[in-house]
């Protein structure tokens, strides 16, 4: 096979970046429409909220649990690898659920299985596929593929709902997760013909070999990096507050439209269709524009974006679904704006050698709020109203803007990054 891959090429990095990037995008789109089945499966299956909920549970926790030990593994493998071996097991499992469907013998816990086996798979995936992102694109494009990546989110958040539901009443369910097999291939096969750039292994990771204290050794120094860039912690607590206040307001959205705007499925499903849009829109804006020259200022500026168009939905009255529809466009739009920024940030700040558990420490640590906002959310929306709510988090995250604004440590994060190594 060596005899046949292809190296890589820095002055033609464009065609060989935009066929890996076409085959995952491939890969996504299946997916989605997959988990859409599965999901409406389970739903039809059970009826049960405290079943989806568990399967949703699942497919949120290895990533937040084992992300520092996944990042620490992914510096030291070869990344392509790991794409590689991840796309397989993720495709192999949506190959025996194809199976289970086809025979008419899936249980729920074959369910809670196959949603472990796949997010440890994207746990793995993920951060390999952004710690290599830097290796392959030049620094100046780095946000502009950022923005294109929260364009194509949003697009298979608004499609994979409505090709899932029609795939469902043409086809078989065993043909739909079949879909996820094949778009898996396109992810694997120019994986296995590119050479991608990997970094390279520093002189201490080198002398300490691959023992389980070495990983450990490794873990800890993904903390003590984040820690002891004054800049970069703070830039972590941000994104935790911006996931504090915001998964509420996401999470609640029927309850939104019910009890306040006294709407049903159509009016649900014009919110929900309008945050898929304003993730178009505000990548595609972002990979046109680029950025401010400091990736800081378009986090800030887009979190400040984020948390007026949260507020907008607060402010609606009853009879005014409209700007309520406005208000995520305006927060979806800024949302995919910070989100890739700070993919972009991270990819251009942070050494390629030790990206992968920068990215894994940051997801498990800004993931773990989620379920603490949840908790907290919940009761305040019941006790204060969930209008109430959307005001509240949207003031926090601008206020979260401006405490922000006046930090010179995040204002002059980028400023610092060559002082940066591990120690």
């Amino acid at each position: 096979m060596s005899g046949r891959s292809i190296p890589w090429n820095k002055d033609k990095w464009g065609p060989l970046f935009f066929t890996i990037w076409t085959g995952q995008t491939l890969s996504w789109i299946g997916s989605a429409v997959a988990q859409f089945a599965l999901v409406w499966w389970i739903t039809e299956k059970t009826g049960s909220a405290t079943i989806l909920a568990v399967a949703t549970l699942l497919s949120m926790l290895p990533g937040v649990v084992l992300g520092p030990l996944v990042g620490a593994l992914i510096d030291r493998w070869n990344r392509r690898v790991v794409m590689l071996v991840a796309d397989g097991v993720i495709a192999l499992v949506s190959l025996w659920l194809a199976y289970l469907f086809w025979v008419d013998s899936l249980a729920i816990w074959h369910v809670y299985i196959i949603m472990v086996i796949r997010a440890i798979g994207g746990t793995f995936h993920w951060p390999a596929n952004q710690a290599s992102i830097s290796l392959m694109v030049p620094k100046e494009h780095l946000p502009r593929i950022a923005g294109l990546n929260q364009s194509i989110g949003g697009a298979v958040n608004i499609i994979s709902p409505p090709v899932g539901a029609l795939l469902l009443q043409i086809i078989p369910l065993h043909w739909i997760m079949m879909i996820d097999v094949i778009t898996a291939l396109f992810s694997i096969l120019p994986l296995l013909f590119i050479i991608i750039p990997q970094p390279e292994v520093g002189r201490q990771e080198e002398a300490i070999g691959s023992t389980v204290s070495a990983i450990l050794f490794d873990i800890k120094e993904g903390f003590h990096y984040i820690w002891n860039w004054r800049g970069l912690f703070w830039m972590l607590v941000i994104a935790m507050l911006v996931n504090f206040f915001t998964n509420p307001s996401m999470s609640l959205v029927p309850i939104l439209v019910t009890d306040h705007f006294n709407g049903g499925a159509v009016e649900l499903g014009w919110l929900n269709a309008s945050w898929g849009i304003g993730m178009v829109a505000g990548g595609l804006l972002l990979s046109a524009w680029g950025g401010f020259r400091k990736r800081t200022h378009t986090i800030l500026f887009a979190i400040l974006g984020l948390g007026l168009g949260i507020f907008m939905v607060g402010l609606a009255p009853s009879g005014a679904l409209l700007l309520a529809i406005g208000g995520f466009l305006l927060g979806s739009a800024m949302n995919a704006i910070a989100n890739a920024s700070a993919f972009a940030l991270l990819q251009s700040v942070v050494a390629p050698e030790i990206q992968g558990r920068i990215f894994t420490v940051i997801m498990s640590m800004s993931g773990a709020i989620s379920p603490l906002s949840l908790a907290v959310g919940g009761p305040v929306a019941d006790w204060l109203g969930v209008r109430t709510l959307y005001l509240i988090a949207g003031l926090a995250l601008m206020l979260v803007t401006v405490a922000g604004s006046l930090s010179p440590v995040i204002l002059n994060l980028e400023e610092e990054q060559a002082q940066k190594t591990l120690v």
